[in-house]
Order: C-alpha cells, then structure tokens, then sequence
C-alpha cells in the first residue's frame, strides 16, 4: 500500500466499530501490540532468510503468519478466543533464557498490554487491513526502522 496514514486511519476507523475499544488510548495500544507483533514476525522471517538456525523467541504457533497473516483465516469467536486465551497468556509468561533480549523485551511488552476488542469479525477486519502495510519494504523502512533515527542524526 502506498499510504501508510491511510492505512492506519482506516484500521483506526474499524476500531471505532468495536465495541471494545471506547476510547483513543485503548485503540493505541490496541494498534500498538498488532504493529509490534507484524512487525516482528516480518523481521523474523527476514532473519530466518539470512540465518537458518535463527529460532524467534515467539513460538510458531503464536507468530503473526500462522494465526493473523491468511485473510481467511480466524475470525469470529475462535480468534478473540485465540487473543485472550492463548496469545496473550502465552506472551505474557514466555519462558526465555536470562540473555534472550528479544524474549524479555516481548514479555514485558505484554505484561502490561491487553486485548480490548470483543467482536472477532472487526477484529478480523482490522488485521487484513494491517496486513497490506509490508514493513519489510524499503520504502517504509525509515518509519519502521529502530536505528533510523540514531543513524540519521549522527550522519546529518
């Protein structure tokens, strides 16, 4: 997709159809955990391309591709059963090595993030809609890159 803003005003509008999501701070951080999570699993297939012994402290089962990625795949009642139920339990207690960065960071990052949606068809919705941005593109990574903003200004 083109326009990033567009897209993101467009998952900001399917929010506003949740029942869910009442105000502006539960849709950011509703928006913040699904951004993380995609782009996450973006970078991590990008690591498994260069190494193939690089192992995601996410499990397969809760990375982004396998329960978010498919268009048809879960909506309804099976995926905020899946959200609340699996995903985030899971996330919240990860079992990560003592040096696992990635895992700890995850694992803090849901500690204190929850779900706020409660109809899977919206939910559904606003995924597709996510799932058009490709944070592996060139063209978006000065926005999705980490490091950006340091390198950029030590070098201008």
């Amino acid at each position: 997709m083109s326009n990033i803003a567009g897209t993101i005003k467009s998952i900001r509008d399917i929010f506003r159809k949740d029942p869910g999501l009442s105000g502006d701070a539960q849709r950011i951080e509703q928006l913040g955990w699904m951004i993380f999570l995609k782009l996450f699993d973006d970078k991590d297939k990008e690591k498994e391309l260069l190494n193939p012994k690089y192992k995601s402290p996410i499990p397969a089962e809760l990375q982004w591709r396998n329960w978010a990625e498919d268009d048809e795949g879960m909506t309804g009642d099976e995926l905020i059963n899946f959200i609340n139920n699996k995903l985030f339990p899971a996330l919240k207690n990860l079992t990560v090595a003592a040096d696992d960065r990635l895992g700890i960071t995850i694992r803090k990052i849901f500690d204190g993030t929850n779900n706020y949606m409660k109809s899977g068809t919206t939910f559904r919705q606003a995924i597709n809609k996510l799932n058009e941005i490709d944070f592996t593109s060139s063209k978006y990574h000065h926005i999705f890159n980490p490091d950006f903003s340091v390198e950029y200004t030590i070098s201008h």
